[in-house]
């Protein structure tokens, strides 16, 4: 059995990220860039989304018919998209970075590829979900939880923290996502609040009691549904978009592990300016817009993740953010993906 014991935190290491493209190449991302030959639409904004198309293509097309401004969007994974922006360097086609997570937006931070947004984009949402230098804001809230087949177990079954799932009565029953950006972004939170000797004893540990791995948060969802796995590490809105289209039967809920636990992560998906652009005007209007009322009801009434500004309230059916007990630690300083990749990468994660 392996015996996790919490450390101290300890600040993650910064690294240069001229690794990053191999790390995401041995993933089998494209780290190396578009096609050269794509055309864009004159005066269109270009997005590099790591966002789901079905997430966000509804509220980009409805900006688009208000304002008369084409956007053009080239989707994939956050960490890969934010390695294809560090090869394009100042060459990149891409006006605005929206992803997953705010670690791969502080990445991008970090390495000066960013503009400083407006204060009054910035004053909108609140000090926690955006960037102390003002580099990204968060357009949307969504906490990590443990989501659990409730058929075969009852919440008082669960573990009191996410770092108990290395105990040997879950082997053969959990279910994680490790290409996901968001759970990339919990590993670097638990390499920053607990350390990294225990950030990697807890991904060995989980190896060891064979998990199921899944192309994404969705079909993790759905296998423990199907009875494949009786938990998995997810964000709360998968939950919360079955049980609106399947009725509250569906026999999947969530659990916040309590006490500032890292499985409890809220992070944002949030949108960044890339330095690269020349249409800052049209950026800003297109971040406006995102943190408007009429997109924050979007994301609230479509997606289920909680709003960030607009001044509109979060579905009644969700835990209150101000319910959820989070663990201590800063958006902006998830921003070791690198780190993390490399982690995930020597344990077999990946």
């Amino acid at each position: 059995m392996l015996s996790i014991s919490r450390a101290g935190s300890m600040p993650l290491r910064r690294r240069s990220f001229a690794a990053l493209s191999c790390v995401s190449a041995v993933l089998g991302l494209a780290a190396c860039g578009g096609d050269d030959s794509d055309q864009s639409e004159e005066g269109a904004l270009t997005v590099y989304a790591g966002r789901a198309e079905s997430l966000i293509a509804p509220i980009l097309d409805q900006f688009s018919e208000e304002t008369g401004i084409p956007v053009e969007v080239r989707y994939g994974e956050s960490a890969e998209l934010l390695s294809t922006i560090i090869e394009e360097g100042e060459n990149s086609p891409a006006d605005l970075y929206f992803s997953q997570d705010a670690g791969s937006l502080g990445a991008a931070e970090d390495q000066g590829l960013v503009e400083e947004l407006p204060k009054s984009v910035l004053s909108e949402v609140g000090p926690l979900f955006r960037s102390p230098e003002g580099g990204w804001v968060g357009i949307s809230g969504r906490a990590r939880i443990i989501a659990y087949n409730t058929d075969t177990l009852s919440e008082a079954e669960l573990p009191e923290s996410v770092l108990d799932l290395t105990d040997p009565e879950w082997e053969g029953r959990i279910g994680w996502s490790p290409t996901n950006a968001s759970f990339q972004a919990f590993v670097t939170a638990m390499r920053a609040t607990e350390g990294e000797d225990l950030a990697r004893e807890w991904l060995e540990g989980i190896i060891a009691n064979d998990p199921v791995s899944y192309a994404d948060n969705e079909t993790a969802r759905d296998g423990v549904a199907a009875g494949e796995v009786d938990v998995a590490l997810i964000n709360h809105y998968y939950v919360e978009q079955a049980r609106e289209s399947e009725g509250e039967d569906y026999p999947v809920d969530a659990y916040f592990p309590p006490g500032g636990d890292v499985g409890s992560l809220v992070n944002v998906a949030g949108v960044a300016q890339l330095a690269s652009s020349d249409q800052g005007r049209e950026v800003t209007e297109l971040i406006e817009f995102l943190l408007s009322a009429e997109a924050q009801e979007f994301f609230t009434e479509e997606t289920k993740e909680y709003p960030l500004a607009g001044g509109v309230k979060a579905d009644p059916d969700l835990v209150p953010l101000t319910e959820i007990e989070q663990p201590d630690i800063a958006l902006s300083d998830l921003d070791d993906l690198e780190g993390t990749l490399e982690l995930l990468e020597e344990t077999g994660a990946l």
